[in-house]
């Protein structure tokens, strides 16, 4: 493991205790959430000096992001078929 993906990985076990306190609908949805933002640890490794939490926060931006972007494509083409 690198360097860089053993501190984002500590990054990520270290809001652990945040997940752990919510309730248990909203827990699995941040445990879901955080495996998934591993998709972009290469992307991670490139931006974590000196703070991996930033690279974490922008990975977990932009898995929203991309969330937004493909349930407003659906929407939107959900309303052309209504029309």
């Amino acid at each position: 493991m690198s360097l860089v993906k053993g501190r984002v990985a500590k990054e990520i076990e270290g809001w652990k205790p945040f997940g752990e306190a919510l309730r248990a609908d909203d827990r699995e949805l941040y445990m879901e959430m955080m495996e998934r933002v591993c998709e972009y640890l290469p992307s991670m490794e490139v931006s974590a000096e000196p703070f991996p939490s930033d690279s974490l926060f922008m990975g977990l931006i932009f898995l929203q992001h991309r969330m937004i972007e493909r349930l407003t494509e659906r929407i939107e083409k959900l309303e052309r078929k209504g029309r």
